[in-house]
């Protein structure tokens, strides 16, 4: 079995390629190819993760390439992780969303609208690609963000071999298992919603349902990232919230915060990952001495913990507590999403329910079957099937509506070049709300992303 990484100079790339070759001996992983356009990076976190790989299992053939078509050729599962544009772009499309008076959050706010348009174009040709090189059976996990927008293109442009994944429901989980002292493997929940928009329902610690407990637990107020919410929201929504779902619940107060912040998410990020790759610039990785892995593995380290406990603590005035220690030994993120997908349709036992970015079908009542929701799924012969909720309360229903129709109309003004249909997507969204400053954000975001074919503004197509 082949599986190719398109972006595996990523930041995360450490602990895929980890992950990926603790267990390819049990899921017939026989090569595995981490490829990225930008060599440096590929040098730098792509050396890293070789070494991290060849610990764990010296007899897989792991390579580290740039040319797409041959990493592609004859892959049985693709994992995509790009950020076109760099971190540079993420800081401006946050700031032009802020200078609008909007909240910049690249997945759930407007700037990521802007990621999306530099994301759709670039993994659409990775996956003409994949489509002409790689085995006809291949599946492609795509992890960059905006997942659920980004799936719904990639789906709309007609790649049905495309699933959406997201960490932040298995994170969550992860988080109330070790809250009760628990194995992550023992706290399950039916999901429901769209990407960085989703709700979990019916918790479960080895088959009991403990969602009540949960939300009544102060402890879920302090040592997970409930931290971000109100126990009384929570107890009026009776269950547990997605993490992102904070931007929505409480936009004024983000918004607030982000203004008084001196750097933005995204400024935040581009400082770590300079500083990582400028002090892991200085080793030489490939020399294979011990040591200078490990004094590696001390920098990773140490820089990793700076962004995780950053993390969304500018928006929301909270930093996660405690210290975060590298453990590559752990199967989690986006790794573990893929390896129990493919574990799955293995056949090679464990539970094959999971959560994915999929076509609706009839799971989500008053969506559209073509819609891309993000839910629990049973994996049967090798498809994604999601399970069916039909009690969601009529309010959040229209709420997961007017987020998906949001999502529709950005997908086609994106893939069309439409600045109108753009201006109309955003005003939709929720976190912008407003026509006028739909009209301001569109143009700029359209002048910010010539270079990756869409018209400055003023031109574009429509009545813009």
């Amino acid at each position: 079995m082949k599986i190719t990484v398109i972006g595996g100079g990523g930041v995360r790339s450490l602990f895929l390629a980890s992950s990926l070759a603790r267990r390819s001996a049990a899921l017939g992983i026989t090569h595995i190819v981490f490829m990225d356009n930008d060599a440096e990076k590929l040098r730098v976190f792509g050396e890293l993760a070789l070494r991290a790989a060849r610990l764990e299992a010296p007899d897989v053939d792991f390579s580290l390439e740039t040319d797409p078509e041959k990493s592609l050729k004859d892959s049985d599962y693709v994992i995509t992780t790009i950020r076109s544009g760099g971190d540079a772009a993420r800081v401006r499309d946050e700031r032009i969303a802020l200078s609008c008076g909007v909240i910049g959050q690249e997945t759930t706010g407007a700037a990521g609208f802007s990621f999306a348009m530099r994301t759709i174009p670039a993994l659409a040709h990775y996956c003409g690609i994949i489509k002409q090189q790689a085995k006809k059976s291949v599946k492609v996990f795509n992890f960059t963000n905006p997942a659920g927008l980004v799936s719904q293109a990639l789906r709309d442009l007609g790649f049905d071999f495309t699933y959406g994944i997201c960490d932040a429901p298995s994170g969550a989980m992860r988080q109330f298992a070790a809250m009760f002292g628990e194995n992550a493997e023992a706290v399950s929940a039916e999901v429901y919603g769209l990407n960085h928009l989703s709700f979990y329902d019916e918790i479960k610690l080895n088959g009991k349902n403990i969602t009540e407990q949960v939300i009544e637990d102060d402890r879920s107020y302090k040592e997970t990232d409930l931290r971000f919410f109100d126990k009384q929201l929570v107890r009026h929504l009776g269950c547990v919230p997605n993490e992102y779902l904070y931007y929505y619940f409480y936009p004024e107060k983000a918004l607030e915060n982000m203004r008084k912040s001196d750097k933005t998410r995204g400024e935040v990020i581009e400082e770590v990952n300079k500083n990582l790759i400028r002090e892991l610039s200085e080793k030489n990785i490939k020399d294979g001495d011990e040591n200078t892995f490990n004094n590696c593995l001390s920098i990773y380290e140490k820089w990793f913990e700076k962004r995780e406990t950053m993390y969304m603590a500018n928006e929301t005035g909270i930093p996660r507590s405690g210290k975060w220690k590298l453990n590559l030994k752990t199967e989690s993120g986006y790794a573990g999403i893929a390896l129990k997908y493919i574990e799955a349709t293995a056949g090679n036992g464990g539970n094959h329910s999971m959560v994915l970015c999929v076509p609706n079908g009839n799971a989500i009542p008053g969506l559209e079957p073509d819609d891309i929701v993000e839910a629990s799924c049973d994996i049967v012969s090798g498809e994604a099937v999601p399970h069916r909720f039909n009690a969601i309360p009529p309010a959040r229903l229209e709420f997961i509506r007017r987020v998906k129709t949001y999502e529709r109309l950005a997908s086609k003004a994106i893939i069309e070049n439409d600045m109108a249909l753009a201006v109309d997507a955003l005003a939709l969204h929720p976190l912008v709300n407003s026509y006028s400053i739909a009209m301001r954000l569109v143009p700029q975001y359209f002048e910010l992303n010539a270079p990756y074919g869409f018209e400055h503004a003023g031109g574009g197509k429509g009545r813009s």
